[in-house]
């Protein structure tokens, strides 16, 4: 592989910052002062003198020894700590002369033997082990002027944080980042890392969240979420803090944010607004999935879930240049001895996305292979609206109550023009296609919840009861004009299609489910959980298709893809979990039956489908706690899933008339086993952690396509149950890291991942195996006020070929490298660059090799006593090698996507942080 640009400047980075490294170290042994013993895995602590501020540690080795490299030059505090005896703390200073403080023996006196006059003083501790909860004291590690929660978090033990804000804690992904125990902006993290100032902080407070259900039972249900709770310092919690940040840049590129917050005592009030055209939209991952369309309903374990609609648009994933404006208001409060508590929160967003794409796909069929590449064009315009709100009341000592609501609106206006051309195998013109696609539309969103809770005298019994309610409807509209030229077999012009309509769908869904649970100790050790619930679920789906008539008009319905149909199904579900738990051991056990009763009714033909099913859903979870840092987890599960209600539609849907669907109302719903299993271990000291992690699953009665290519290349999709086979999915994830040498950590990542699928093809079978391994190793280090640095780098290959065309396979190696170093130079200037290295291999299919490095820079400048005001120039994509890629096989097709995206631009930004809280803004150290 030849070395990039990339590639030397983080080698010379690396190279720099490695060689900055002053050899500076510690030695010593530690032994009881009566009896001489060796006190193994004693706790060794070096602290700053100035501030006492957390340094280095780590623990004696079992012959009592100690010894820390990488150490700066300075003042410091040694401090020995071992349970049962009185700390030991000694200063110590190493300079140009001394390099290295041999502490020699150290004797330790027991607690019952210290003399009365004797006093030893022992340091806020930097972590702390609680149960299941790791606690880090800011104040214990060094806070920057003007620094971010995101900031502090890098320094801690065991957390990372990459260049999008994403959060990895002891080798797993952090969901969920709380303040003071509340959620703030909903569920989006980056919102309180890269806003709340470091220096409000008291606590970072790292654990598995259960669900609710499972913090009031008691009874683990395996639904944990990796959350951080940021704890605010008592004189922090009053006043007002928030920044201001405005840009320019080359090429029309601009972005501006303001965030205002308010606390007072326990009420927060939030408000914040973004406008930008350089993909910073405001809102997160998670909220981008909860505000997207939402017509179709899908039936799982007794309950529902809501899934995307084709003739609609969802969030910016990248694809395009988007113009964004969005903001929302944050309140949340605790008022009468803090039995009653009130989160809510406002958001709306408008994003413009404009761009182009190009799609190449191999369609492999029994006969041969079809190539075709596409062109789109695309504008659309997205307008959304979300309020939620969430009340807890306290109504006594052993009983709670719980109000969620959430309402969305949206707005849509889409318009995408196509072109598209498909060839033989034998490089003979099959079809050419133009087509232009418009849809506009309105979408409203209701969900509400009340959550009952009561805990009775006797330890271990409760009784819950859940009730909810989901509405949805969508009304949209729009035209279809297409146009297709047929060639045949010697690519000599044969048949042309033209289809110009005017297209309306109207999709309503209304879902209640409903659930009493009751707990019961059947023993110290062992309990029962039991459950019933009833689940209703009401859709109605009305889409119609107009040709135009002599005047031109959309006015002749056209029966043939128009129907009006509805769903209507309710579920009875009941069953037992058995639970036995006992020191460090958890196991339950059980199973939930669900009657499903389904209604299918078809308003234009009349004809109406009734069906019952009888759906078993089996669980059992192990959990075993080796110690308070360390465990392992297995969990097993069986869902049943129900078709969609698009599956099931017995309607033509043309949007696409080279690829149509069309519905089957015969559908049976398909069984999915699956095992998860997870070993994880950290330890504090060495900031080494282990985890270890996998799932296997396997469906029966596979709900799969089954697709029909006939010889002018338009190709029918229809869902089918594949009988006598088994799809299968699996992946594997291993992470590993710890303290290597001076102060530097480093891990290694493994990944894993593979299927084995079917499809129908021209009613042949085809089967699809694909495997991708991954490896990348990494390092990372902050270095108080002078530099931090990251690269991870590491390759992967991709095996992918099916049975339709076995000589023909997508098989690839690839390589992806990152890179990021921060340099914090006299005068308030700082420095900064990351680096995005991609590489993918040439494959039969594919021909040509993809290579692609992003590099990003900046320079800044903090003016201001407390450093509040920034000024920077930020260079984005510095090669101007950025485009939108992507490589997929599913089925019998291979896909390669490039896009329109964000390339290099410089920009010029002002960035002004204002705080008064506790009073005044907090003195420089």
């Amino acid at each position: 592989m030849k070395i990039t640009l990339p590639t030397l400047i983080l080698c010379c980075l690396f190279s720099i910052v490695t060689r900055a490294q002053s050899q500076y170290a510690i030695k010593g042994s530690v032994t009881d002062t009566a009896s001489k013993l060796k006190l193994t895995h004693t706790s060794v602590v070096v602290l700053n003198a100035k501030d006492s501020t957390l340094k280095a540690f780590t623990r004696a080795a079992p012959d009592g020894s100690f010894a820390i490299n990488g150490l700066s030059k300075g003042k410091f505090i040694l401090l020995l700590t071992y349970p049962g005896y009185a700390d030991y703390a000694e200063n110590f200073a190493l300079d140009s002369v001394k390099k290295e403080y041999n502490f020699g023996g150290v004797n330790l006196l027991l607690k019952s033997k210290l003399l009365a006059d004797v006093i030893i003083k022992g340091k806020k501790a930097a972590i702390k082990i609680k149960g299941d909860t790791t606690e880090f004291n800011a104040s214990s590690f060094e806070i920057q002027p003007n620094s971010k929660v995101e900031d502090l978090l890098k320094q801690l033990p065991g957390i990372t944080v990459d260049k999008d804000g994403k959060i990895t804690a002891q080798g797993q992904t952090v969901t969920k980042v709380l303040v003071d125990g509340e959620e703030f902006f909903g569920d989006d993290p980056t919102l309180v890392t890269k806003n709340v100032r470091a220096d409000m902080v008291d606590k970072v407070q790292l654990y598995d969240k259960k669900s609710d259900q499972a913090a009031f039972t008691g009874i683990d249900d395996g639904q944990k979420t990796k959350t951080l709770n940021i704890k605010l310092k008592e004189d922090k919690k009053n006043g007002m803090f928030g920044k201001a940040n405005a840009g320019v840049g080359t090429d029309g590129y601009y972005e501006g944010q303001l965030l205002y917050n308010v606390f007072k005592a326990k009420m927060k009030f939030s408000a914040y607004g973004t406008v930008s055209n350089t993909s910073k939209t405001g809102l997160s991952w998670q909220d981008s999935q909860k505000l997207g369309t939402n017509n179709n309903v899908e039936a799982f374990d007794g309950g529902f879930y809501i899934t995307n609609d084709d003739f609609n648009s969802g969030g910016y994933n990248g694809e395009g240049i988007p113009k964004t404006q969005s903001g929302g208001l944050h309140y949340d409060n605790k008022w009468n001895s803090d039995k009653e508590i009130i989160n809510t929160n406002y958001k709306f967003s408008n994003m413009d996305i404009e761009g182009t794409k190009n799609v190449q796909t191999q369609n492999s069929l029994p006969t041969g292979i079809i190539n075709t590449n596409s062109n789109e064009k695309f504008g659309n315009n997205t307008w959304r609206q979300k309020l939620d709100a969430a009340y807890t009341i306290k109504l006594d000592t052993s009983s709670n109550l719980k109000f969620t609501i959430d309402g969305t609106t949206k707005h849509i206006d889409n318009k995408s023009d196509f072109d598209a051309t498909s060839f033989r195998g034998n490089n003979v013109l099959l079809n050419n296609q133009t087509r232009s696609l418009t849809n506009a539309g309105d979408q409203q969103l209701l969900n509400a919840s009340a959550f009952y809770t009561r805990k009775f005298k006797k330890v271990g019994r409760t009784i819950s009861v859940n009730l909810s309610e989901a509405y949805s409807n969508s009304d949209t509209h729009g035209l279809l004009n297409s146009e297709i030229d047929y060639y045949n077999t010697l690519g000599l012009p044969d048949s042309t299609q033209t289809i110009n309509q005017f297209k309306k769908n109207e999709i309503t869904s209304s879902v209640f489910t409903s659930n009493i649970t009751y707990t019961e100790p059947l023993s110290k050790t062992f309990s029962v959980i039991v459950n019933y619930g009833i689940g209703v679920n009401n859709s109605n789906a009305d889409r119609r298709s107009y040709n135009q008539n002599g005047a031109g008009l959309y006015t002749d319905l056209d029966s043939t893809l128009s129907n009006h149909y509805k769903l209507d199904q309710t579920i009875n579900q009941g069953g037992a979990i058995f639970n036995y738990k006992k020191k460090k051991t958890t196991f339950n056990f059980g199973t939930k039956v669900a009657a499903v009763n389904f209604k299918q009714l078809n308003e234009y033909t009349g004809i109406n489908f009734k069906r019952n099913f009888v759906n078993w859903l089996p669980q059992a979870l192990f959990q075993y706690k080796i110690s308070q840092q360390s465990g392992i987890y297995l969990n097993y599960n069986g869902r049943t899933t129900q078709p969609t209600i698009d599956q099931i539609n017995p309607l033509v849907v043309n949007t696409d008339p080279l690829n149509i669907t069309l519905g089957n109302p015969l559908l049976k719903p398909s069984f999915r086993h699956s095992l998860n299993a997870s070993y994880n271990s950290y330890k504090v000291l060495s900031d080494q952690y282990i985890y270890i992690g996998g799932q296997y699953s396997l469906t029966t009665n596979a709900i799969v396509n089954n697709t029909v290519t006939d010889s002018a290349g338009k190709t029918t999709y229809q869902a089918i149950n594949l009988r006598n086979k088994r799809p299968a999915n699996y992946y594997f994830y291993g992470n590993y890291g710890r303290n290597l040498f001076a102060g530097i950590n480093g891990g290694i990542n493994i990944n894993i991942n593979g299927n084995d699928s079917y499809n129908y093809v021209n009613n042949v079978l085809n089967e699809s195996k694909s495997q991708t391994y991954g490896v990348s190793l990494n390092l990372r280090k902050y270095k108080e006020k002078k530099y931090s640095f990251y690269a991870s780098a590491g390759p992967n290959y991709t095996i992918s070929k099916t049975s339709l065309q076995s000589q023909i396979n997508n098989n690839g190696r690839g390589f992806t490298s990152y890179g990021q170093v921060q340099l914090f130079l006299p005068f308030k200037f700082q420095v900064s660059s990351d680096v995005n290295y991609g590489f993918r291999a040439k494959t039969q299919t594919f021909s040509d090799n993809y290579y692609r490095t992003l590099l990003k820079a900046s320079i800044a400048k903090t003016f201001l006593k407390q450093d509040n005001l920034k000024i920077s120039i930020d260079g984005n994509d510095l090669l101007n090698q950025n485009t939108g890629f992507n490589r997929s096989a599913f089925g019998n097709q291979i896909t390669q996507t490039t896009y329109t995206t964000i390339k290099r631009y410089f920009m010029f930004s002002i960035t002004y942080d204002f705080n008064k809280m506790g009073g005044g803004a907090p003195q420089k150290k």
